[in-house]
C-alpha cells in the first residue's frame, strides 16, 4: 500500500497537523502519524524511517517547532521526497523552525511550506502531488479540486462585485 507518513515532534502539534490529514482523507491518500523526535528519540525515529519505507511510505512530511532539526534527520534516512512543516513555537513564532527547516546541506533537500496550519494543509497538497505523478486518479482528483476552488473564487466575488 503506497500512503504518507507524518512524523510530528511532540504531541503539541497535532493541533494544527491535524489539517494535514484531513486534507490528505479528502483525497483518500492513507496516511500514518507518529510522534518522534529528532533530539529526544533519535533511535526511534530512524527505526520508523526504515519501517515505513518497507511498508509503502511514499512522502515523508515532519512537522516540528524551534531548532527544527527533524525534517533533516528524517532526510539523512531515505531517499523518498521529505516536507517540512514549521510549527510556530517560541520566541520567534516559528521563524526559526523555518530557516531550520529550510537551510539544508545541498544533496539533502527538505521541501518546506509555511509554518503553521496553512503549511500543514499544502504539506498535504504537496505530498499528493508528488504521488499523483504516477496515479492518475490522484491526478484527475486534484484538478478538481483547483477547478472547484476557482468557482468557489467566481461565487465569493458575484456576491460582493462593484463593475462599472
Amino acid at each position: 500500500m503506497k500512503f504518507v507518513s507524518i512524523i510530528i515532534g511532540s504531541k503539541s502539534d497535532y493541533d494544527v497537523m491535524q489539517e494535514c490529514g484531513a486534507t490528505l482523507e479528502k483525497f483518500g491518500v492513507p496516511y500514518e502519524l507518529i510522534v518522534s523526535s529528532a533530539h529526544r528519540s533519535p533511535q526511534r525515529t530512524k527505526e520508523y524511517i526504515k519501517t515505513a519505507e518497507a511498508k509503502g511510505t511514499q512522502v515523508f512530511i515532519a512537522a516540528a517547532g524551534m531548532a527544527a532539526h527533524l525534517a533533516g534527520a528524517i532526510a539523512a534516512g531515505t531517499t523518498k521526497p521529505v516536507i517540512g512543516v514549521p510549527m510556530a513555537s517560541g520566541e520567534l513564532r516559528g521563524e526559526d523552525a523555518l530557516l531550520s527547516t529550510v537551510m539544508m546541506p545541498a544533496g539533502m533537500p527538505v521541501g518546506t511550506v509555511a509554518i503553521g496550519t496553512a503549511g500543514a494543509a499544502n504539506a498535504a497538497y504537496l505530498a499528493i502531488q508528488i504521488m499523483a505523478l504516477q496515479d492518475d486518479e490522484l491526478k484527475v482528483k486534484l484538478q478538481e479540486d483547483r477547478i472547484s476552488k476557482a468557482k468557489k473564487v467566481e461565487l465569493d466575488s458575484s456576491e460582493i462585485e462593484v463593475i462599472l
